[in-house]
């Protein structure tokens, strides 16, 4: 009887995995609204009907064909200062990104290849390695009220103030990577190698550590517009007539009993924009941790 040989090594068809697909819908479902708002911080000076600034009609007009979004208590159009207010709110935001992921990156690389070496470079890393742990053990708000009342509340200042609030984050974030790629085999050969200090940290440590740090600036990005919206709704953000989401939602709060409710409507787009980018961030933390 002749045998028929069966293959053993027959590959089962692939099927993509039902959780990776909803995962990767559901960035892009939390992605669509933080990109409306940044749409409406380009294309805003184009679009606005009337000049933010100015008076328009009378105070508390309710929304219609003229005004959309109604009339605040000044007769300033609501519509037209949302989308002012998201320029001015967006563009913050992606300096503070900039500067606490940049920051954050030079600070963390240095710490995490520095701090355990003797000498006065080890000591200072350690000394900066110290300072992070203590701005991160102060509450953000109280830091940035003390910092506005000390450097005001220009655009600049404010800028530079959120981005030593959220830069330890990207430091310590960069730091534990830093310290991780720095024990690998290919790290320690470059080494035997002969290679540099100064170019092993650039050519092998600082491409495999800014990893985690370019996945959490979607979260800087929405924590940042929050605390900015904080301090506005608080008195301490930009000072009027500079359109902002945070002093608009504390002066059209107190009409809403009223039924006065238009000036404080666009805290939905507030809320939709901040929520998207931080759970889109923690989105893509998730993802990166699951293919570890």
């Amino acid at each position: 009887m002749t045998g028929i040989a069966v293959p053993t090594d027959v590959q089962e068809p692939q099927v993509p995995r039902r959780g990776s697909s909803k995962r990767s819908g559901r960035r892009w479902l939390l992605l669509t609204p933080a990109l409306a708002v940044l749409a409406l911080a380009i294309v805003g000076p184009w679009i606005t009907p009337y000049d933010p600034r100015k008076v328009v009609a009378r105070p508390l007009l309710p929304p219609s064909g003229d005004h959309w979004f109604g009339t605040d208590d000044n007769g300033l159009d609501v519509f037209s200062q949302v989308i002012a207010a998201a320029r001015y709110d967006v563009l913050i935001a992606l300096g503070v990104v900039f500067f606490a992921t940049v920051g954050g990156i030079a600070v963390g690389l240095a710490i995490g290849m520095n701090e355990s070496q003797g000498g006065p470079v080890g000591w200072f890393a350690r000394l900066m390695s110290r300072s992070v742990d203590f701005i991160q053990a102060i509450p953000s708000m109280l830091f940035g009220l003390i910092a506005v009342a000390f450097f005001g509340a220009s655009t600049l200042s404010l800028v530079i103030i959120l981005a030593v609030i959220l830069s330890p984050y990207q430091i310590r974030l960069v730091r534990t990577e830093v310290l991780q790629v720095r024990g690998e085999a290919y790290v320690d050969a470059a080494r035997l190698a002969g290679t540099s200090e100064f170019r092993l940290t650039l050519r092998h440590v600082l491409p495999n550590a800014v990893r985690p740090a370019m996945y959490y600036m979607s979260v800087i990005f929405g924590v940042s517009i929050m605390l900015l919206a904080a301090l506005g709704f608080l008195g301490v953000g930009l000072p009027p007539p500079t359109p902002e989401w945070g002093s608009m939602v504390s002066r059209g709060a107190s009409g809403v009993s009223s039924g006065r409710w238009w000036p404080a409507a666009f805290p939905l787009v507030f809320l939709m924009t901040t929520v998207a980018m931080v759970a889109l961030g923690f989105s893509a933390f998730q993802r990166r941790d699951d293919k570890r």
